[in-house]
């Protein structure tokens, strides 16, 4: 297992559109996936896809089943791994929250997503998984899968009244939880 470097914002590859996984249950997507968490762990993450570490998948693997120390009210999200993604909004609700990224470090916007979604794929078995999600577990998936879209959550900020810089905002979190 290895610790991965983070794209940050303005590396091109993580404009790109990530191709779907043609191929599960191989050993070289399941090192993958352990090397994924083991960088997501290493930094606090709430989530990690992917082209955010340069491999050009439809791969996103969030949650940690505790609480995050980068989110810290928020609830758990369950550890999941899900290629090949597909995200259905439930009805047309949308809430604001404030996000921040690995690959956008020191900094936070408020975000709105969809509220209720359901979301649909396979794990790297191969087999399908098919949840409904809402809140916090909500807004974490639609931000993964946005990195296989090409976007970065600062594209969806709406008001950049509310973005700044994560120490500024948030005096009582550790900047370092945040980079």
């Amino acid at each position: 297992m290895a610790i991965r470097e983070i794209l940050k914002m303005g590396d091109p590859r993580l404009l790109r559109i990530a191709q779907p996984v043609a191929a599960f249950d191989t050993d070289e997507l399941h090192l993958l996936v352990r090397d994924m968490f083991e960088t997501m762990h290493a930094v606090n993450g709430a989530g990690l896809a992917a082209p955010q570490i340069g491999v050009d998948q439809q791969l996103v693997i969030f949650g940690t089943d505790v609480v995050n120390p980068r989110y810290p009210d928020a609830p758990p999200v369950p550890r999941t791994v899900l290629l090949n993604p597909v995200i259905t909004p439930l009805d047309d609700e949308e809430e604001e929250g404030w996000e921040g990224c690995l690959s956008v470090p020191g900094l936070r916007g408020v975000v709105p997503r969809f509220a209720n979604i359901r979301y649909t794929g396979f794990d790297p078995y191969g087999d399908p998984i098919d949840r409904v999600a809402t809140g916090f577990h909500a807004r974490v998936v639609q931000h993964e899968v946005d990195h296989l879209l090409g976007k970065l959550y600062p594209m969806r900020v709406r008001d950049f009244s509310r973005f700044g810089y994560t120490e500024v905002l948030f005096p009582g979190l550790d900047a370092a939880d945040d980079d």
